[in-house]
């Protein structure tokens, strides 16, 4: 699903690594390359990024914050990395898209148009 390589920093991965169990996580994270968190480029969707992305189907817009699951809260646009649309937009860049089998069985094809770097790492 993945054309590109996929960035995930050392922080984020130790704690991502034992929630693995999720199948999409699982691959992500087994398609990965470590990082340093001082390493990691501002315009990479890591843990807490706020993140605007774009259906490229539908053409709906949306601005999520990848969280861990115990912080999600759709209704606030906190999205759990665990959640379909979470696990698809980690460790994209600006610029990239993905094409990622939704619940509903169709694929989408999602765009990142803008990835912030949460506060404390900016």
């Amino acid at each position: 699903m993945r054309t590109h390589e996929l960035l995930i920093a050392d922080a984020d991965y130790a704690r991502l690594a034992p929630l693995a169990g999720d199948a999409d996580l699982a691959e992500e994270l087994s398609l990965a390359t470590v990082i340093p968190m001082e390493r990691m480029p501002g315009d990479v969707v890591r843990m807490h990024s706020r993140v605007t992305y774009r259906d490229e189907h539908s053409g709906e817009r949306r601005e999520v914050v990848l969280v861990y699951p115990e912080e999600a809260d759709p209704a606030s646009g906190k999205i759990s990395v665990l959640a379909p649309v979470g696990s698809a937009l980690l460790g994209l860049k600006e610029g990239q898209s993905i094409e990622w089998p939704f619940p509903d069985g169709r694929p989408r094809r999602l765009l990142i148009e803008r990835a912030q770097a949460p506060a404390e790492a900016a």
